[in-house]
């Protein structure tokens, strides 16, 4: 059976210091790479948004970021500017040993939607054509890290097993934001997906 590795978002934005950053997440670099090292497959996600993106709080007038807004396709969490297009923020961490990626899947580029999910953008149902390239090399099983936990990582792992995969989460390769309860609210819903939790 064909595996892949899914790095989720290790970007400088993420990271301490960073425009979104997550406690910890410059902390998993290290065991990535020895993962990516192991991997015959590596695919790596990168936050891609456009200046003035809907998901920035700065684009809602008296929203702060945290909060939520509903847009046409759910309710969407606002966020500081993140990640944009051709900044040092959007540049994947320095440490990171990323050159042996096969492909660099941009997510969150269009303007008017926010997509979490490697596989589909955040109405579920545009995707992003990473599950066609998987199917196309013979590739069955993903395995995924990265940041965050509780949002990009899980979406893209029950997104995964949606798409017929089998998905495995490298928990203590992966750091999360932790709003509310929404780590283990969403490590619920991948055990309830089906994702193998490791």
């Amino acid at each position: 059976m064909e595996e892949a590795l899914i790095v989720i978002d290790m970007q400088n934005d993420f990271c301490p210091g960073g425009a979104l950053a997550v406690a910890g997440g410059d902390e998993i670099v290290p065991l990535v790479n020895t993962m990516m090292a192991r991997f015959d497959h590596v695919v790596l996600t990168q936050d891609w948004h456009p200046d003035g993106h809907s998901s920035f709080a700065s684009r809602h007038p008296g929203k702060n970021p945290f909060e939520t807004v509903t847009m046409p396709y759910g309710e969407q969490t606002l966020w500081p500017d993140h990640c944009v297009q051709g900044s040092e923020g959007a540049a994947f961490h320095t440490g990171l040993e990323w050159t042996k990626a096969e492909l660099v899947i941009r997510k969150g580029f269009r303007k008017e939607i926010d997509s979490y999910s490697a596989f589909f953008e955040n109405d579920h149902k545009t995707p992003t054509g990473l599950a066609g390239y998987l199917k196309e090399r013979g590739i069955s099983k993903v395995t995924l890290a990265g940041l965050a936990t509780d949002f990009c990582v899980a979406y893209s792992a029950i997104d995964a097993v949606r798409w017929g995969l089998q998905a495995t989460v490298i928990m203590e390769a992966c750091r999360a934001i932790d709003l509310g309860s929404s780590l283990s609210a969403m490590t619920e819903r991948m055990k309830g997906a089906g994702v193998t939790l490791a």
